[in-house]
């Protein structure tokens, strides 16, 4: 049947031939009621009503009444197909309209999904960056916290250098048991050494608290890193869900927003709030780094200028013991040139043999420290040969000295107490200088070195 231009089955909804089989009705159909027409009777003039008409109706259709009747039935059925038809027609337009809806609501949380993964790759690979700089931080404080405990280990050496030289000089015998420059040099370099610890104890704790406030926010950092690797795997593994997937399923029971949810501002802040702080922490760590740094070459430094004060003023000590050494001796020797002939030689003889044995030393141990000389140094050169002779020489010179000696031996019981007297001073000096010299300034060649109070040995 061809509709009319314009009307509802027009053109303007061209049929599509069905792919498919329809599907069923969803309402049953239902058998219509019947309309009863009824038909106007004849009562004109050409009516036969009243006729005797035996074995005939009286009340029949007019055939205006059947063709309007037909015709009624044909409108009907032509407005039944037409609705029919045009029902398919939305049917099939709504149908396309909602697979396309869906086909694009389908791509746009696809698209979502993987934007969000673009934001979760992002943040996770911050925090990663992050947890790695804090890390190396972390271990770079601890070997600066092991410098600190290097350097207060090293302290330990010059502190005890610095008491056994106050305790040694306590046995001098007066009157030389006085309180001079070199005593107050050491007492300045025991409060030294004793600030300086505590200041290097300070510091280790501030270490120590440090890497502990380093390695909590390393934590947080790791347990957000752990969480979007876990929810980066999740949202991947939804991105990759398609229609013809075979374990997805119905999960009605899952459209809503959880009441605990972050919104996309809180999660992006929560990993923001944790980098921030992580790196106040980690840029704390580098300054505290940078302060040890300071603090140990400070350290370092003026305990070797205070070592280096301490043994200037035993130098300058020890000139002074020798000169008044010296003095003694020089008036030892003024005392025995006024007595007799005979006691004169005798005290002539014995300090021509004490005379004897400085020399005696000096080439000596100009011999001694010649023989540690290196590798092809060790020269038997001109200087070995005469120092030999040397102390030859003194040996015979010694020798006939303790001779004439014993000769003189008599003579020698009426000098002792002048000489003894001498002598005794010459003795307390003697014990100060081995002091000072021998047992102070020889322990004080353990000091540390430079690097060594600085941490690094």
């Amino acid at each position: 049947m061809e509709h009319p231009e314009g009307s509802p089955s027009g053109p303007a909804l061209a049929r599509v031939p069905l792919t498919k089989e329809p599907a069923p009705q969803s309402v049953p159909a239902t058998q219509l009621p019947m309309k009863v027409y009824e038909a106007a009777l004849k009562t004109g003039p050409d009516s036969s009503s009243g006729l005797a008409t035996a074995g005939f109706r009286t009340a029949k259709y007019l055939p205006p009444e059947w063709h309007q009747s037909n015709y009624n039935l044909y409108h009907k059925a032509f407005a039944s197909c037409e609705e029919s038809e045009r029902n398919r027609d939305e049917a099939k337009e709504l149908s396309e309209s909602t697979a396309a809806a869906t086909q694009r609501a389908q791509k746009d949380s696809t698209a979502a999904l993987g934007q969000r993964l673009q934001d979760i790759h992002f943040w996770k690979t911050e925090l990663q960056k992050e947890i790695e700089e804090l890390d190396a931080e972390t271990n770079l404080l601890a070997a600066q916290k092991l410098r600190l405990e290097r350097a207060l280990d090293a302290t330990e050496v010059p502190y005890a250098i610095a008491t056994d030289n106050l305790q040694c000089r306590e046995r001098r015998q007066p009157p030389d048991l006085v309180c001079d420059e070199v005593e107050r040099e050491l007492l300045k370099e025991a409060e030294l050494i004793r600030n300086i610890q505590e200041l290097l104890k300070r510091t280790l704790m501030q270490a120590s608290n440090q890497m502990r406030l380093n390695r909590d926010h390393k934590e947080v950092c790791e347990r957000d890193w752990s969480d979007k690797v876990e929810t980066y795997n999740i949202d991947d593994k939804c991105g990759r869900y398609k229609n013809q997937s075979t374990n997805i399923q119905f999960h009605p029971s899952s459209v809503k927003f959880e009441e605990s949810a972050s919104t996309p501002e809180t999660w992006a802040k929560f990993s923001h709030d944790n980098i921030y702080r992580a790196e106040r922490e980690r840029l704390a760590s580098v300054n505290l780094r940078a302060l040890i740094d300071n603090i140990l070459h400070d350290v370092s430094e003026d305990l070797r200028m205070q070592c280096a004060a301490v043994n200037e003023a035993f130098a300058k000590r020890c000139l002074e013991l020798d000169d008044t050494k010296h003095k003694l001796e020089h008036h030892l020797k003024g005392t025995l040139k006024e007595i007799g002939d005979q006691e004169a030689n005798i005290v002539a003889l014995k300090q021509a043999i004490r005379d004897k044995e400085a020399p005696m030393k000096v080439a000596q141990t100009r011999l001694y420290d010649r023989s540690f000389r290196p590798n092809v140094e060790l020269c038997r050169d001109a200087a070995q040969f005469r120092l030999i002779n040397e102390v030859e020489e003194l040996t015979e010179s010694i020798e006939s000295l303790k001779k004439k000696l014993r000769e003189a031996e008599q003579s020698l019981r009426n000098l002792e107490d002048t000489r003894m007297n001498l002598e005794k001073e010459i003795a307390v000096k003697t014990n100060s200088i081995f002091i000072d010299r021998q047992k102070c300034m020889a322990h004080r060649t353990r000091y540390p070195t430079v690097l060594k109070l600085a941490g690094y040995r």
